[in-house]
This record gives structure tokens, sequence and C-alpha cells, in this order.
């Protein structure tokens, strides 16, 4: 008898075990598979979705995700386009009317990054960061690439790439653009950090 007792008790918390392992897979959403942050930017003409190389730029994504969640990005535009090359956001400064002559100058106070300049080509769909002359000068702002620029490569910090539209970021780089290659129409964004199933 103290043996049947002890075997259901046995059985019991097995039981138990597997239940609690379980939840705790249930509770991941995805049964165990890990998950990584993605960026959205959303723009009147539709979304860009973002995946991340923490791989090769740890501290650009870090800074990217964080600036992205305290708002920095929201109400920011693209202020500088080039037709076979690239769309460049992210400035502060775009978010006033006012400051047109400082658009492209500005960044979060006391952002300084250190290159991390690595082997991620500069392909279309490249999200990499603008710097000033000095490598170790990247704050907020960010381009993607439109066409295939290799002669970026090493030279500016491929941090991520854009997976689900590009279609998005071929409307902003044609528009009609006024001295210094800022659109004559405003194109706000708005940067979410969502969890995605690692790829």
């Amino acid at each position: 008898m103290g043996q049947r007792w002890g075997m259901l008790a046995c059985i019991l918390m097995l039981l138990g075990t597997a239940g609690t392992v379980w939840a705790e897979d249930q509770k991941k959403g995805t049964g165990g598979q890990k998950m990584e942050p993605h960026a959205i930017i959303k723009t009147k003409f539709g979304e860009m979705e973002i995946r991340f190389f923490p791989d090769v730029a740890p501290k650009h994504v870090e800074n990217f995700i964080n600036l992205a969640k305290s708002g920095l990005y929201n109400g920011t535009i693209f202020h500088r386009v080039i037709p076979g090359f690239m769309i460049q956001g992210g400035d502060p400064n775009t978010k006033d009317l006012n400051k047109k002559s400082e658009y492209g100058m500005g960044g979060p106070p006391g952002v300084r990054l250190k290159a991390e300049f690595n082997a991620k080509p500069h392909k279309r769909g490249v999200v990499s960061m603008a710097r000033s002359n000095h490598p170790d000068s990247a704050g907020s702002q960010f381009f993607i690439v439109v066409k295939d620029s290799n002669f970026l490569d090493r030279q500016y910090t491929a941090f991520g790439e854009v997976i689900r539209g590009m279609e998005v970021a071929d409307q902003i780089v044609n528009l009609p653009k006024e001295a210094g290659d800022l659109p004559l129409e405003r194109v706000e964004m708005s940067v979410s950090i969502v969890e995605k199933p690692a790829s």
C-alpha cells in the first residue's frame, strides 16, 4: 500500500513538473523559440520593418532601440533624399518647422558612438548610421540605402536591414525636393520596437 501511494505521489509530481514546463513554454508564446527586437518605422506612405545586426554593431543597435523607446524619433522626418542612393532621417531638429537651417545637425545630447565598422555590405535595404567626418560621431541620424552602395562599406556602421516595406523608402526617395536634398513634403516617422521570433 505504501509503495502504491509512493508511486502515485511520484507520478503526480512528474505531471506537475511537466505542467510547469508547458506553462513556461506557453508564456514564451513560441514553444521556447528565441525572440529578437525589430523596429517598425511608420510613415504616411506605410511601414518599414528593420531587423538588427547586434552581432556586428551591438552598441549602435542598443542606441537605436533606446532612442526609439524614448520617443526621440517620433515626429522627426526624412530630411535628406538622394535618388539612386539613400534616404536619411532621425534628426530631432527636424521636429521644428522653424529650424530648417539646422536640419541634419542634430542629435541626442552627449551621444557620440564609437564606430563599429563591419563586413556587412551596404546593399539595398541596409540601415546604417550617419556621422560627421569623425568616425566616432554617430548619434541618432540614420540612413536607408535604396541602391547598392558598396563604396560605404567599412566607412559607416551598418546596423540593420529593412525586411519589409522597401517600397516605402522608394516613394520617399523620389519625392520632389529643394536645396540640400530636403523633400518639399514632410514625411514624419514614428518608430516602435516589437519582439519577433529570431530568424
